[in-house]
């Protein structure tokens, strides 16, 4: 089954009951039980429903895995796969992510005792240099948020599994449309679900996404355990979600691509970030594993004007001030004092998250009225 095929159908088959072609909203906390234990695969909806299931069998399908496990947000997805570590245990994380994930390892796991090394993983081969006895994971972004770096899946993954280290990859910005880690070697996919998975700006939500059952299992009971699950409601729209998401990331492509050029001739723009780019550092290497390049576009003002980035995302129009991306609409961020504040102003800058920075989620309205909302802003 093709992807745009899998989109629809993939995981999916009509409700039981009453033949309803999108599953029904199962807002139950609980399920009748014929005899103490005796039930139809479902007890307490913290443990399983059947609408949740339904989303988890459609991610599992567009990622090409076999076991989906669906959260109340991208930050609870990460937290699961933390809590398979253990005091001692250290992690070699990309230097360039987004900020939550960052505050998440630092201001709560390394009190637990997890090292984390944040490092440059452009040239994935040196990822090695820093894999030791204690290493355990290895947590990718690519394209990285907001710098848009591109890291090679598979070299990483080969040296992971020398080690026997875990992989995880955030795939929020590229999406299964795009990018398909666990083919690439990737042991855990994290999505955030509430950007282009759902799509339309209306729930918060993760995902993990793996092929191993015992890796499954091991996920699953930490779910469990801690209650971290997104709800049916939420579970509903994000399965409306992926039936669109092949038709929306061709739109999100095409504009991305025209809003990257245009920012790359502008005059009063200094660097604009876009894998798509010939001249971006591993263009090759998300040619090689991704199918195009997304709708993720981040760009710098000249002479790092700080003032003047300020007055460009207070101007716009039809792009939305606003945190988040991957929705219909699109959205501009000032990454410095928005979903990257929480990392240390040093840290940051030593990335290239400066306070000029921009960061533009295009979305999928005309693309000369999103460059004519530029231009104006822009000046």
């Amino acid at each position: 089954m093709k992807f745009n095929t899998k989109t629809i159908h993939g995981g999916q088959k009509p409700d039981a009951a009453y033949g309803a072609v999108m599953p029904p909203i199962y807002q139950t906390s609980t399920f009748a039980q014929s005899t103490p234990g005796g039930h139809k695969g479902y007890e307490y909806a913290r443990s399983a429903n059947p609408t949740r299931h339904a989303l988890e069998q459609a991610l599992a399908s567009i990622e090409s895995g076999k076991f989906g496990l669906a959260f109340g947000s991208g930050l609870a997805a990460i937290d699961a796969v933390l809590k398979l570590l253990k005091p001692g245990d250290e992690v070699i994380s990309t230097n360039d992510l987004y900020g939550g994930t960052y505050r998440l390892f630092t201001k709560i796991y390394e009190d637990f005792g997890i090292k984390f090394n944040f490092i440059g993983m452009q040239n994935a081969d040196k990822i090695e240099n820093y894999v030791t006895d204690r290493t355990k994971l290895i947590w990718v972004e690519t394209p990285t948020n907001p710098m848009m770096n591109i890291i090679d899946i598979v070299t990483t993954a080969n040296i992971a599994k020398k080690h026997k280290v875990l992989l995880a990859v955030d795939n929020t910005f590229a999406t299964p449309y795009l990018q398909q880690p666990l083919a690439l070697g990737a042991d855990i996919v994290m999505h955030s679900a509430t950007k282009y998975i759902g799509g339309h700006s209306d729930l918060v939500m993760g995902a993990l996404i793996v092929k191993d059952k015992e890796l499954a299992e091991r996920l699953y009971f930490i779910q469990n355990a801690s209650g971290a699950i997104c709800g049916p409601q939420d579970a509903f729209l994000a399965l409306r979600g992926i039936k669109t998401l092949h038709v929306r990331m061709q739109r999100h492509c095409e504009n991305g691509k025209a809003v990257a050029e245009y920012l790359e001739n502008h005059p009063k723009i200094e660097n604009v970030y876009w894998p798509g780019f010939k001249h971006h550092p591993n263009h090759n290497i998300a040619n090689a594993q991704m199918n195009d390049f997304g709708g993720m576009v981040s760009f710098t003002t000249k002479g790092n004007n700080y003032e003047a980035s300020i007055k460009i995302v207070e101007n716009l129009k039809i792009f939305t001030l606003a945190e988040s991306l991957g929705g219909v609409e699109s959205l501009a961020g000032h990454p410095a004092s928005m979903t990257h504040a929480s990392i240390p102003r040093e840290e940051r800058e030593k990335i290239g998250v400066v306070d000029s920075l921009i960061r533009l989620s295009v979305g999928i309205e005309d693309e000369t009225d999103l460059i004519a909302d530029l231009k104006q802003a822009i000046g």
